[in-house]
């Protein structure tokens, strides 16, 4: 299935291309603070793919855990006007340890499999439009393609998400929102309601440095204790995009720190790792209109 969905969301027709082709620097011509910016902003024009590396730190229990996350970013220029941004978050494993109630009492094993995939679309005004604010609106949805109970969670999930931020010539300021509440799935599995905000806050320096806020702001929805709400970061992120023949490649350090988390399997430290090539606009032009 996940398959299928990745083919619908690169199949968009091609025929955009040609008479409405629009006139656009090369990611590879352009500076490297500049493509900082563009990397880092949610809604700019340019494709890429992040795969981000996870390592988290849980004290009770004391376990290590991680995943790797393969994150296209792929916008389309509907109309001079519209943009729509595509992004699937792709876990190509998820390192998680689970209790298991043996006759002698309570063990923590380890699983690592596939985990779920979270897909969603957002409409965006053009720069001619929003200026330099930066804004979306649309669809998220968690697609249940984990290949073990411990890995995911077992439903479809849809619900609302949203950017909101400015970019300067030095530095963006935002935020970005998706919030999502099953409505089918494994019957056994327990229902789901939960959110991610993502703070972005970044300042840019010459040669394609950067320095800013890293982390994502938790909530379940449907923890039993409200005390276990919330996972709440500290984190701080560098960033430096390098040019490797023609090819960009943004490559960034962070590290998180959980003052609020859940009490039991919630995250406390978080070392993340991202490696984000630039990749050939597939699409160019605009699909509705000259």
């Amino acid at each position: 299935m996940l398959l299928s969905v990745l083919m619908i969301v690169l199949a968009i027709p091609v025929w955009a291309q040609g008479e409405k082709e629009a006139v656009q620097v090369e990611p590879h011509k352009q500076s490297l603070t500049e493509l900082n910016k563009k990397l880092t902003n949610p809604v700019s024009e340019i494709w890429s793919i992040a795969f981000q590396q996870n390592n988290y730190y849980m004290d009770k229990p004391a376990r290590w855990n991680s995943n790797l996350n393969f994150q296209p970013v792929l916008p389309i220029a509907l109309t001079r006007k519209w943009n729509l941004i595509t992004r699937p978050v792709v876990t190509l494993f998820n390192s998680t340890p689970y209790p298991r109630v043996t006759t002698t009492g309570v063990d923590i094993e380890r699983t690592i499999a596939f985990g779920d995939t979270i897909l969603m679309f957002n409409v965006s005004p053009a720069p001619s439009i929003a200026g330099n604010w930066l804004l979306g609106i649309g669809p998220t949805f968690i697609l249940p393609t984990a290949a073990s109970d411990y890995t995911g969670q077992g439903k479809y999930q849809v619900g609302p998400s949203a950017i909101v931020g400015y970019l300067s010539k030095e530095w963006i300021l935002g935020a970005f929102v998706q919030n999502w509440k099953s409505f089918d799935g494994d019957d056994d599995r327990a229902d789901a309601h939960q959110m991610n905000l993502q703070p972005i806050a970044a300042i840019f320096f010459g040669e394609g440095w950067g320095i800013g806020y890293s982390g994502n702001v938790l909530a379940n929805w449907k923890a039993d204790d409200p005390s276990d709400t919330w996972t709440v970061p500290l984190g701080l992120a560098v960033s430096k995009v390098e040019k490797f023949g023609k090819l960009p490649v943004k490559l960034s350090l962070a590290i998180q720190w959980m003052p609020i988390h859940p009490r039991a399997f919630g995250q406390e430290w978080n070392i993340q790792i991202q490696v984000v090539p630039v990749i050939p606009k597939l699409i160019k032009g605009i699909l509705f209109g000259s």
